[in-house]
């Protein structure tokens, strides 16, 4: 399977490192059937008609649609201070299953800066190894300050650390998207799960542990596959 941004008139083009992927790693060649996929939703089954290592053309030959879930999760998450760690988040997220991710700036954020064209790649190589191909919506980073007063029609949940709070999967309610928030290192702090609360989100409890964030993040997103069903599930 292999991604292409380039299509036009039944033609696609494989990007340097895909073109690579596909005739030096792989070995494919002129007349070769493969199959690619794009953010437009589909996949494509296609021949390849020139084998270049820098820019492979392809023709398609047939179309389907990709599987899109009714479900849908979005997760709000700061950025962690080590990157390879918000980088495992992503990872994981998007062979479990994720539609959107946005990365929130709060005011225990240690780390203000994201490389978005890397958490594309990396998106797109979980898509790959998962086979999971709905192309989650990744955003650009936005203060928590921000986020929280944009309109929304999503159960909006804010995760922080007091014992008090109802379970995260208490609030999913099948069919109606939902937003899950995730603070950084440090967790919120007391004015800003008030100012989410009077906004409308959900303050919750992923469990009796002290999770780090991208726990945190990846335990929303397994606890949401669970209560809709998707383990399990052949599609």
């Amino acid at each position: 399977m292999f991604y292409t941004e380039t299509i036009e008139n039944e033609i696609c083009v494989l990007n340097p490192d895909e073109s690579k992927h596909c005739t030096s790693v792989l070995r494919h060649s002129n007349g070769d059937i493969v199959e690619v996929f794009s953010r437009s939703g589909e996949i494509h089954t296609a021949k390849i008609i020139n084998d270049s290592k820098k820019n492979c053309v392809l023709n398609i030959i047939d179309t389907k649609p990709v599987y899109r879930r009714p479900e849908f999760l979005h997760v709000a998450i700061a950025p962690t201070k080590n990157i390879d760690r918000f980088e495992w988040f992503v990872e994981k997220a998007v062979e479990i299953g994720i539609e959107e991710i946005t990365p929130i700036f709060s005011e225990h954020s240690e780390r203000r800066v994201l490389n978005i064209e890397r958490m594309e790649k990396i998106v797109i190589s979980a898509m790959k190894q998962s086979m999971n191909l709905s192309f989650p919506q990744i955003n650009q980073p936005v203060e928590f300050k921000d986020f929280i007063r944009l309109k929304s029609k999503e159960t909006k949940c804010i995760a922080c650390c007091e014992e008090k709070n109802i379970s995260f999967a208490e609030t999913i309610v099948s069919g109606k998207p939902t937003l899950t928030v995730i603070g950084p290192e440090g967790d919120f702090t007391k004015r800003e799960v008030e100012t989410a609360i009077s906004k409308g989100f959900i303050p919750v409890s992923l469990g009796r542990s002290r999770l780090r964030t991208e726990t945190a993040g990846m335990v929303s997103c397994t606890i949401f596959q669970c209560i809709t069903g998707r383990f399990g599930a052949k599609n």
